[in-house]
């Protein structure tokens, strides 16, 4: 079970974290969040965070994610970055009863084009060094993020040793055939300077209710780099959210099989 405050009116929230991260990276955001009054969540993925331990596999994923969102009351506002981006979208195609809106940030790419593909490749030569790759992801963190969000990132720990099995996992995804089955509101939200919105056009296209959000200034890890911005962002569409469920009225999703 899932720890989560008092019932709210507003639809909650669930936020998906990227590759190698943990649920911390999102702290900005949930403390944003529940000092609206809305209930938010952060997840542990399998293989990271407090489940390091467990091998990640999109189908343990999907299904850790059906918890949380049973444990949030049954329909919650998906958030995914990267990693979590991906997840969000297959979990909102094959549970379009449970979602309420989709806000998709850092995963507007397939992730089975080549350069994915070449990054699987990096991450084998990396993982042979000695530390397994600790120095050089100590590295890029500072240099890539300002103290705060560098801070967040670190606190939940990283999974160094996750990447062949997330790649090996997500190149099977289809975002752009799933997201031809969503028909809930879809945000994209991406840094821009972010190297993964490399197909942007093609994804809006896909989706049947999508808009884009650039944020200025900012790389992949939008949320972390810009948190004002992308709170800001994400707000901004948790108010339309709310405001369609108003509309649709009491009506509960179905039960999972």
């Amino acid at each position: 079970m899932h720890e989560v405050d008092e019932r709210m009116d507003r639809v909650p929230v669930l936020l998906l974290h990227g590759a190698r991260a943990s649920r911390t990276m999102w702290r900005a955001q949930v403390e944003a969040l529940r000092a609206t009054g809305r209930v938010a969540v952060a997840l542990d993925l399998p293989g990271h965070g407090a489940h390091i331990d467990e091998r990640f596999t999109v189908g343990a994923a999907l299904e850790r994610i059906g918890e949380a969102v049973d444990d949030l009351g049954g329909r919650v506002v998906l958030v995914g970055l990267s990693l979590g981006g991906y997840l969000a979208i297959t979990y909102t195609a094959r549970h379009p009863d449970e979602v309420a809106g989709l806000v998709a940030a850092g995963c507007s790419t397939r992730p089975d084009v080549p350069a994915v593909l070449a990054w699987r490749q990096a991450v084998r030569v990396i993982q042979r060094l000695p530390d397994r790759g600790a120095g050089l992801n100590a590295t890029l963190v500072r240099a890539a993020l300002p103290r705060a969000g560098a801070a967040d990132l670190a606190a939940g720990g990283f999974a160094l040793d996750v990447m062949t099995d997330v790649l090996t996992e997500t190149g099977a995804l289809r975002p752009l055939a799933d997201l031809r089955q969503v028909r809930c509101p879809v945000w994209l939200v991406n840094g821009r300077w972010d190297h993964f919105r490399g197909q942007e056009k093609a994804y809006l296209r896909a989706a049947s209710d999508a808009r884009l959000v650039v944020v200025p200034g900012a790389t992949h890890l939008v949320n972390l780099v810009r948190p004002v911005e992308f709170t800001r962002a994400l707000l901004t569409a948790l108010d339309e959210v709310d405001e369609r469920e108003a509309l649709r009225g009491p009506a509960g999703p179905a039960s999972r099989p």
